[in-house]
């Protein structure tokens, strides 16, 4: 069994909170808009991490992370990126991903909507966990995390972090 945090849009932002529910994790997956490279090294620190770029970050995140990441985690194929498009449409880019890998899961970010979708002509469970930051039009800060043990996910949750701010 592996427990995952899904986390996005920190937009430069950690802070003790979203850090206590990573030192709980066996992974923490950061789905784009990192914004500081102070946010990988923290959560690199407590958790494992697979974290992918997304369209505010600068070269040196670009530099350590990828535009996409495909893990194998309990039977489950997992294809992470930060911009997908709307379900069942994707974006030409992960259109392609998605025909030669077919994965089991999606997680993105950027929207900063929270959403648990499951996607019937591709066969994908579709997960955004909403933005942890305080940058953007979102009112809640949200992350996701659930179990992953032998082929199915369990104890999903959605993890509220308080108001976005009035920073925007």
């Amino acid at each position: 069994m592996k427990k995952i945090l899904l986390i996005s849009d920190t937009h430069g932002y950690i802070d003790n909170v979203i850090l206590k529910y990573a030192k709980k994790a066996d992974l923490v997956i950061h789905a784009g808009d990192i914004g500081d490279i102070d946010v990988i090294d923290k959560l690199s620190k407590v958790s494992s991490l697979k974290a992918v770029f997304g369209n505010i970050d600068n070269a040196q995140i670009r530099s350590c992370t990828n535009e996409n990441e495909l893990l194998n985690i309990e039977g489950f194929k997992i294809l992470i990126t930060h911009i997908a498009g709307k379900q069942p449409n994707y974006n030409n880019r992960l259109r392609k991903i998605i025909n030669n890998e077919s994965p089991d899961i999606l997680i993105y970010g950027h929207s900063h909507i929270l959403r648990v979708e499951n996607d019937k002509i591709n066969d994908i469970i579709c997960i955004n966990p909403g933005a942890a930051g305080k940058h953007g039009f979102h009112k809640k800060r949200t992350m996701i995390r659930f179990n992953l043990n032998e082929k199915k996910i369990e104890n999903m949750e959605i993890v509220e972090l308080g108001n976005r701010s009035s920073l925007s």
